[in-house]
């Protein structure tokens, strides 16, 4: 299901970030995430994003797109 948000914070040198959706929930993403290929993308944006399970078993942030 794909949710919207906003980017609320974006570290381009770690690439990592996070995006707090329309329901109050921050959820991180890796810049691989992003969907256009960019690896960037600034605070504040709005998103459209989908909620995946990470690998640390925490719910994570994929399939970025600006909205």
């Amino acid at each position: 299901m794909t949710s919207t948000g906003v980017v609320v914070a974006f570290d381009a040198e770690r690439g990592l970030g996070e995006v707090e959706a329309t329901g109050g929930a921050r959820y991180p993403f890796h810049c691989t995430a992003i969907a256009d290929g960019t690896r960037t993308i600034p605070a504040g944006a709005a998103v459209e994003f989908v909620v995946v399970a990470g690998p640390l078993g925490l719910y994570e942030a994929a399939a970025l797109r600006p909205s």
